[in-house]
């Protein structure tokens, strides 16, 4: 079936909402999601959002705090205009209906949080639920719209982009599966947003939810896309260590209210690795505790809350609190067994400021874009905020601009694939993309593993090539083609970066290198890769 709409928007996260909502009543709006709009990794975001409203912090604060994190690698203009940005996006939140956190006594004033790699107290909260409540508030605003369509259970397959190879490539929209129907539409797009989120899934471990299986970057980097930075993958230092618990993260926000890191036998360890100790940024403190787990063989660290007061964390970290109950842990008593997962791309589809990407009609918003702000590190909560900056620019600019000039488009066509009968080829190359993936593209990398990833992702990418061509298309399909092309973009960007800069850590070349002080860019079709 052949759809047009003038916005396609691929994602229901904080940026594709924000996007969806600044571009309504200017034109009919799609927005597809793999599951349900609700259900994102937005909504799983705990600590808040990073933006200056204290009279003793300043945006010249918050702009060398992300820089440091960085590690020489963040765009310093896009770091001024997100920063200064941030608490006007913060104010139009609230007036949409968004509940923020107040300081107890003081209901005028927002509770702002301190998180790791911050100078100031700057975190905007909703107690530990954060990013559910901005979705909450941004559907709440989008299913008022008449003309914007939420359309659930649908996933993108590749954009429409006729001539992939030209110069002057041009987006139309994008080719959806229907999950319900198992069919594939055709949607016809003025302007196509890709606001698909992370590629956490591409890891064994992961703070992310199912859907974070990066189709936003394979499909740009499949359409001609410049894609850049992907050795940059941040890991969350905290993630719940529990057999029945999956991905339950314990919020940076527990460190900046005091928690301590210990090993098993009761030992703060991170006075030996940083003068911040507990409050160093995130790169430090994963490897850190990666390190403590190699040394001692244990297969988690702890994280003790238990000298603060319990009717306190238990009101500030409600959700947490109820969580680590659940699993029978009482963080008012007893320390919080802990380790890192893949949490974060700081790299991504390349944008320039108003969210375009080197494909024209083309769009990149959220997780899913490289905008420079984060540079080799994303300094924590720095990522809402850019969702939320980014999608409001993206909106403006696209409907500024004039839109792409059409051209003759192909429906769909299955050729001469055929029904699988043998979906567990699916299920094992799924499980041992993310196993290798982990063991040897991780935390901490060498040549040799890096190599060894290498060779096996080469022999996988092959057997999925011939597997997406033979048999219908599926949703884990489409996911493990996605998850193989975000991985090939990953080791290869980690093998060329010859020195270790925020989260690229290479015990081979274990410090940074002046002359690799740039982002590292791919492009498909252009057959390059450069330093710039």
């Amino acid at each position: 079936m052949r759809i047009e709409c003038d916005f396609l928007v691929i994602g229901s996260g904080v940026a594709g909402l924000s996007f969806a909502r600044g571009v309504a009543g200017q034109g009919r709006v799609i927005v597809v999601t793999k599951v349900a709009a609700d259900d994102s990794a937005t909504v799983h975001a705990q600590g808040g959002i990073a933006t200056v409203l204290d009279d003793k912090d300043s945006f010249e604060a918050h702009i060398r705090d992300t820089i440091t994190a960085g590690r020489g690698l963040c765009r310093p203009e896009i770091v001024d205009l997100c920063v200064r940005d941030g608490p006007a996006r913060i104010e139009e939140l609230e007036r949409l209906g968004a509940r923020f956190t107040r300081r107890r006594g003081r209901p005028e004033e927002l509770d702002l949080g301190r998180e790791g790699g911050h100078s100031a107290r700057r975190i905007v909260h909703a107690d530990d639920a954060t990013g559910r409540e901005m979705v909450r508030t941004l559907l709440d605003v989008v299913r008022g719209c008449e003309d914007v369509e939420l359309r659930e259970h649908h996933m993108a397959v590749d954009l429409i982009v006729p001539d992939r190879e030209a110069k002057d490539r041009v987006c139309l929209g994008a080719y959806v599966l229907d999950k319900r129907r198992g069919e594939i539409d055709t949607v016809v797009a003025k302007v196509t947003v890709l606001a698909t989120g992370g590629t956490g899934k591409v890891y064994l471990y992961t703070s992310n939810p199912d859907v974070s299986t990066g189709d936003g970057v394979a499909m740009a980097y499949r359409a001609g896309a410049d894609i850049a930075d992907m050795e940059f993958f941040q890991f969350h230092p905290t993630i719940l260590y529990h057999p029945r618990a999956k991905g339950f993260l314990i919020s940076e926000a527990l460190r900046g209210e005091g928690g301590i890191l210990r090993d098993a036998s009761g030992r703060a360890f991170m006075t030996g690795y940083h003068p911040d100790r507990e409050l160093a940024p995130r790169d430090i403190v994963a490897r850190a505790i990666d390190a403590e787990m190699k040394r001692s063989g244990d297969d988690h660290v702890f994280l003790d809350m238990t000298a603060l007061d319990a009717r306190f964390l238990a009101e500030r970290f409600p959700n947490i609190h109820k969580g680590c109950l659940s699993f029978g842990i009482d963080m008012t008593r007893q320390p919080i067994p802990v380790v890192p997962a893949a949490h974060y791309s700081c790299g991504g589809v390349v944008t320039d400021s108003e969210g375009r990407t080197t494909v024209a009609g083309l769009y990149a918003i959220g997780e899913t874009a490289c905008t420079g702000l984060h540079g080799a590190n994303r300094l924590a909560s720095n990522s809402l905020l850019e969702g939320l900056v980014f999608a409001h620019r993206a909106a403006q600019a696209a409907l500024a601009q004039p839109c792409p000039s059409t051209g003759p488009i192909r429906e769909w066509e299955t050729g001469d694939a055929v029904a699988s009968d043998e979906s567990v080829v699916v299920s094992q190359d799924w499980d041992e993309v993310r196993r290798y993936m982990w063991n040897y593209v991780g935390i901490s990398r060498s040549n040799r593993r890096l190599k060894r990833a290498r060779r096996r992702h080469d022999l996988m990418l092959e057997e999925i090539g011939e597997y997406y061509w033979k048999y219908h298309v599926t949703a884990d399909l489409l996911e493990l083609r996605n998850i193989a092309t975000v991985a090939d973009l990953i080791i290869d960007s980690a093998m060329s970066r010859t020195e270790s800069r925020g989260l690229h850590f290479t015990s081979d070349y274990p410090v940074e290198s002046d002359s690799m002080g740039e982002h590292s860019v791919v492009n498909r079709f252009d057959r390059r890769r450069t330093f710039r």
